[in-house]
């Protein structure tokens, strides 16, 4: 099997963080679903950009994440950041999909892509196993030879 590759920074953020990011996401996104709030979609769309494309410190979900670490004392341990933010921007798209396709009245298929967010999510969270990596070494790596 190949090594899977990670696209690699000199920053590092906390990956207590990052799973605590994607079980928070998980009960949005379901919560969304089960009581019909298009408006958890929308915030998460703004979180994930936030995420991904900012250099804001914090999003809301992140922030809560930051603060629920240490309030739990759950330690520190230093990941590379780069994947996290490639996996923020393939969440963003995710959510953005699953936005447009539930406000548009195809809630199969937007149901259909928050199942896939959800397990993704729920890979890291649980596994700690960023699909994101996964994603871009099959992807990315061979069209940037």
């Amino acid at each position: 099997m190949k090594q899977i590759i990670c696209p690699i920074s000199n920053e590092k953020i906390n990956e207590q963080i990052t799973r605590l990011n994607a079980i928070i996401g998980i009960l949005l996104i379901v919560a969304a679903f089960a009581f019909q709030l298009p408006v958890i979609l929308f915030f998460l769309v703004a979180d994930y950009f936030v995420r991904a494309f900012t250099k804001a410190k914090f999003s809301p979900i992140s922030y809560l994440s930051h603060w629920l670490t240490n309030t739990l004392n759950l330690g520190e341990k230093a990941i590379d950041k780069a994947p996290k933010i490639f996996a923020a921007r393939l969440a963003f798209l995710l959510m953005l999909s699953i936005t447009v396709l539930s406000v548009c009245g195809l809630h199969s298929a937007a149901l259909l892509v928050a199942g896939i967010y959800v397990f993704f999510a729920a890979l890291e969270f649980a596994l700690t196993i960023c699909v994101g990596c996964i994603i871009y070494t099959y992807l990315i790596v061979p069209f940037n030879k």
